[in-house]
């Protein structure tokens, strides 16, 4: 399916077509690389990639910090062992990347599906996750490592925002954080995905 700008901006929230348009070929590839092909899977991607990133404004998770952030710092299931990981491993990429360990395992499985590209270190340089190219090939990998195209090939884009956001399935329906954007973002996409 090839897509637009229009289509873009209206599935993601994003306040440009500028924008958008800049989005448009690095979401391309990712979304190729990982199957992201029907108009589900598209759909529901883009509605999370476009809450998580603030309508592809933010690719690096504003600190401020808040009480939640502080409690990143020596989180060891985070991999945050060492001072200042916390604010410096914060979340980066649409679907934010969080944590030393997750950090490192995105760059990983990037290079082992992409032997032909120069994939940074980002446990190195975890600023460098947040660089557009990057930050939407994260966020395909994201959605293979959880196997979220199945809950599009379902329909439960309520699932799907459960796995992004809390990282299960969870029995209410609409209770992922951001849920009613999440929802408006698909519900545009579905308008403009013919």
């Amino acid at each position: 399916m090839k897509l637009t700008p229009q289509q873009i901006k209206a599935a993601t929230g994003c306040a440009s077509l500028t924008l958008a348009a800049e989005w448009l070929p690095r979401l391309t590839v990712a979304m190729d690389a990982y199957g992201i092909t029907t108009p589900a899977r598209i759909g529901m991607f883009l509605a999370n990639a476009g809450h998580e990133s603030g309508g592809l404004h933010y690719t690096s998770e504003l600190w401020g910090p808040t009480p939640a952030q502080v409690r990143y710092e020596g989180r060891r299931d985070l991999g945050n062992t060492q001072p200042g990981d916390g604010r410096r491993f914060r979340g980066h990429g649409l679907f934010q990347t969080t944590g030393r360990f997750n950090h490192a395992a995105v760059r990983d499985r990037l290079r082992a599906k992409f032997p032909e590209m120069d994939v940074p270190d980002f446990e190195e340089y975890p600023e460098l996750l947040a660089q557009i190219e990057w930050a939407a090939l994260s966020a395909a990998d994201f959605v293979d490592m959880c196997g979220l195209n199945a809950f599009a090939d379902r329909g439960d884009f309520d699932g799907y925002c459960d796995k992004v956001n809390r990282g299960r399935k969870t029995a209410p329906v609409g209770d992922s954080n951001g849920y009613a954007e999440r929802l408006r973002n698909w519900q545009n996409w579905q308008k403009v995905a013919s």
